[in-house]
């Protein structure tokens, strides 16, 4: 019996099982869906890097240009829990090719956008052509290898969805620092084309996805249109976006917009997530919640993503600011942990598809390295050089390249073929949910604990400190020994020793984050304990 991709079915004694036919190599099909996927992630943290420049370039001052990153968020928050049901209503095949399509054409106009108004339009439609490539390439893989060989699968995704984030300040800032702005959205495109070309010559629906999308529309034809969850959804998603996004700068509960934000985030998502439970069709399943691995694995996928993006904020931050690193030179520190991943979540993926351990031991062991490595973070001072901080991004890609693989296979393990669509939908509306948590969290504790460490340090500090004295004085008198003049040489010192103290300020409210985050994750971390135990299949077929 013939099915997707070039395989087919073969029915023995009642038990079907997969075969792969002179068809379509399922890895052909794996990475032609995650080029669009790594490009789209990629392009993210590109921006980020470009924003001065972009400013610039528009003549805007850099809080003005921000909104270029938030309308984007914004957008992709509130596409990325519906593409389940558009995937459903234009077919699988056809929205991938269709967001690609707007993410290739936005990108253009984002490149060639004279004002900063049309910047944010085309950012907009960026971001709704990017909310639905990540949840549709998790389906698709989901669908194309058996649970037997999901893993190596989800090893592959692991690395577009961590690699990526890694490697854009490093294309970013050598963009801006050799090229144009402006090159950062138009490297997108010979990208998407290549996509296009390979998901229309290699990626084709399921034939049993016909029977799942007849469930959009009423025996008459017509679109099961759940509207006011749709409209829920949407507003309650970009008002959260915009909270977390704009909440550090303009002063969180000290701003009526952002409480309004607040209020209107909780009142739609709270009656959204009544009204979704109590309809038949949801534009977003949450009864799959009711399932403990599944309820689990979104946990950690909101953790996994809390740590990754906090992490990859924090760390060119920190190296920029207080170590002059040069923008290329700061997304250099990442590249060792994309390179761990790269290389050991293959490795994962075969102690779990061989059996060898039991993907929620692995999960937990890989959690609590992570969450390590947090702790190793916050250890750093500013004599740290470029080693130490490559290695403690090592260990942290250590522990990642274990957790991210076994993590998925747990989400999907009881899951019944019909489900995945919506399961990918959710599991990625939490992964999405925990990296903007995560920037807002570290951005906002940053500035807190920047405050306390000032505060506190000053205590111990005073003017009148016989310590301090004698610091200003000897700068002073080494300033006189290379030329400068009494008066000079006494007001530079004391500036020098202003930039010292707040260096120290800053570096410890930064520790103070990494260590959060690392509490945070061990104490999670036995939750994977919880997971129930399941059996993989190797004579299984794929979901659909």
């Amino acid at each position: 019996m013939k099915t997707r991709y070039g395989a087919s079915m073969e029915t023995t004694g009642g038990n079907t099982r997969m075969s792969i036919s002179k068809g379509v190599n399922p890895w052909v099909v794996a990475i032609t869906v995650t080029i669009a996927t790594f490009m789209e992630l990629l392009d993210t943290s590109i921006a980020n890097v470009a924003l001065p420049h972009i400013a610039g370039g528009l003549g805007r001052s850099f809080d003005e240009a921000t909104w270029i990153l938030t309308t984007y968020l914004v957008a992709n928050a509130v596409v990325l829990p519906m593409s389940a049901w558009l995937s459903r209503v234009f077919g699988r095949k056809n929205y991938y090719m269709g967001c690609v399509v707007l993410f290739t054409l936005s990108s253009l106009l984002c490149g060639t956008a004279p004002t900063l108004p049309i910047m944010l339009i085309a950012r907009i439609l960026q971001g709704i052509g990017g909310g639905g490539l990540a949840p549709v390439e998790q389906a698709i893989l989901v669908d194309t290898f058996p649970p037997a060989k999901r893993a190596s699968a989800f090893a592959l995704y692991t690395v577009a969805i961590v690699t990526a984030p890694a490697v854009g300040p490093v294309v970013g800032g050598w963009i801006t620092d050799n090229f144009n702005w402006r090159w950062c959205f138009f490297i997108n495109i010979p990208v998407g084309l290549l996509s296009l070309f390979m998901t229309n010559r290699f990626v084709r629906d399921p034939d049993s996805f016909a029977e799942e999308r007849k469930t959009a529309r009423t025996p008459e034809g017509k679109l099961n249109i759940d509207a006011t969850g749709i409209a829920l959804i949407a507003i309650g998603s970009a008002a959260l976006e915009v909270l977390l996004d704009r909440g550090q700068l303009d002063d969180w509960f000290g701003s009526t917009f952002i409480c309004s934000m607040l209020v209107i985030a909780l009142t739609c998502l709270v009656t959204a997530v009544i009204w979704e439970l109590n309809e038949k069709d949801p534009v977003i399943d949450f009864r799959l919640l009711g399932n403990r691995n599944f309820a689990i694995s979104n946990v950690f996928f909101f953790l996994f993503s809390v740590g990754l993006f906090a992490s990859t904020t924090l760390i060119p931050q920190i190296l920029q600011s207080l170590y002059g690193y040069r923008a290329i030179d700061a997304g250099l520190v990442l590249g060792p942990g994309a390179g761990v991943i790269t290389l050991l979540a293959p490795v994962g993926a075969v102690l779990v598809q061989k059996g060898i351990v039991r993907p929620k031991y692995l999960m937990f062991l890989a959690i609590s390295f992570a969450g390590y490595s947090f702790l190793y973070y916050s250890h750093l001072n500013l004599d740290t050089d470029y080693g130490h901080w490559a290695f403690a991004r090592a260990l942290q890609g250590f522990g990642y390249a274990f957790f991210f693989v076994p993590l998925t296979v747990i989400a999907y393990s009881e899951l019944r073929p019909d489900q995945n669509n919506k399961a990918s939908s959710l599991t990625n509306f939490f992964r999405n949910w925990g990296g903007s948590f995560g920037i807002a969290f570290a951005t906002t504790l940053a500035e807190r604990r920047s405050n306390f460490h000032q505060a506190r340090l000053g205590e111990n500090l005073p003017a009148s400190s016989t310590l301090l004295q004698e610091t200003v004085q000897s700068l002073t008198l080494y300033l006189q020994q290379h030329g400068l003049s009494p008066v000079d040489a006494a007001h530079k010192a004391t500036a020098m020793v202003g930039r010292m103290f707040n260096a120290q300020v800053q570096i410890l409210a930064y520790m103070d984050c990494f260590y959060a985050i690392g509490v945070l994750t061990l104490v999670l971390a036995p939750l994977a304990l919880y997971t129930r135990n399941f059996k993989i299949d190797p004579d299984a077929s794929p979901g659909h």
